[in-house]
């Protein structure tokens, strides 16, 4: 758990890594090349703001935590959407960098059937952040410092130097690259999305996957399941949670909302039992509603118990299914990529 330290601290969650603005489809079945399915008609579509980091940070939001967002945006209309976006959710964008490009976006094809989805993604080279740029000075000031795997060298420094200042850094791994090891040494807390422990270490099985990691690694660790919820190993004993039922419309950002629950339990100073089922209960309601940051819930406290419950700002309605980030992986990313 993160330990109390005498450091003063302006956020609770600091976060460097993706933006996107979503142009998100909802049509009737998964899509075909050749058959019935090469042309629909789409039903329902809107425009949602997503990205690794901000849906995450969000959620944090959503939770009644401070938090900020060091990332770089375009200069366009989606750049200035998802700017304001973050502003009108609390979140700190005093250090977003606005570049002379297009920011990122994502058309999400929904299929109606099963809440799952396809992502097809654009992010222009020029919004890598370049060294210069890492918010190197502002980890100090945050509780907990998050990363995701859209710019590694600026995760991997990022990380290195809230670690050296005693902050702890959680991530988002969900792809495997040249330089995916170094960033799993340099966090203390590695959260993969469920491929990625099997591509790192050969087993296929997730909890002989994280006791090989554990090798290299003495944090704690974690990895996404799907519908079979989420596995945290703590030391060498392991914690597996199963996610819970829920009527899935739309997948999107549901791992992101986990870490988001995670980052929310773990400040409060929860049971490993009690991260992993608030997480999984956060991104499994975030299922049942349409978009990423739209997505997210918001969280209630009962006057009588103080215990946290989740809430909903929308009905949940379509396919009965238990989710975290969805199933099918062909459906969840694109060259590892999630929204």
């Amino acid at each position: 758990m993160p330990t109390t330290s005498s450091r003063a601290t302006l956020w609770d969650v600091l976060a460097v890594g993706a933006n996107s603005v979503d142009y998100v489809y909802r049509i009737p079945a998964p899509p075909q090349i050749h058959g019935p399915r090469a042309k629909m008609r789409i039903g329902r579509h809107l425009i949602s703001c997503g990205g690794q980091a901000t849906t995450m940070l969000a959620t944090v939001a959503a939770m009644g935590l401070k938090g900020k967002y060091v990332g770089v945006t375009g200069n366009d209309d989606n750049g200035e959407r998802i700017r304001r976006e973050l502003t009108l959710l609390g979140l700190d964008i005093e250090h977003v960098i606005i570049r002379d490009v297009p920011n990122p976006h994502a058309v999400i094809l929904v299929d109606d059937s099963s809440g799952e989805r396809m992502v097809l993604w654009d992010r222009d080279d020029g919004l890598a952040m370049k060294p210069e740029e890492y918010p190197l000075a502002l980890v100090a000031s945050a509780r907990v410092v998050h990363v995701d795997d859209t710019d590694q060298a600026a995760a991997i420094a990022v990380a290195r130097a809230a670690r050296l200042a005693g902050v702890p850094v959680t991530s988002d791994i969900d792809r495997l690259t040249d330089l995916t090891e170094e960033l799993v040494a340099s966090v203390s807390l590695p959260m993969f999305a469920e491929h990625v422990p099997a591509a790192l270490t050969g087993e296929a099985d997730p909890e002989r996957a994280l006791r090989k990691l554990r090798r290299t690694h003495d944090g704690l660790l974690c990895v996404t399941l799907g519908p079979k919820g989420a596995m945290l190993l703590v030391g060498d004993k392991l914690y597996a949670e199963p996610a819970p039922v829920v009527d899935a419309v739309d997948t999107t950002g549901a791992g992101d909302v986990f870490r988001g629950g995670f980052a929310y339990a773990w400040l409060k100073g929860d049971s490993p039992e009690e991260i992993l089922r608030f997480a999984n209960a956060v991104a499994a309601k975030s299922c049942t509603r349409i978009g990423a940051i739209t997505g997210v819930p918001t969280i209630e406290r009962s006057t009588d118990t103080g215990q946290s419950t989740v809430g909903s700002r929308q009905s949940p309605v379509g396919s009965r299914q238990s989710a975290i980030g969805g199933g099918r992986p062909e459906l969840r990313r694109l060259r590892g990529t999630r929204h």
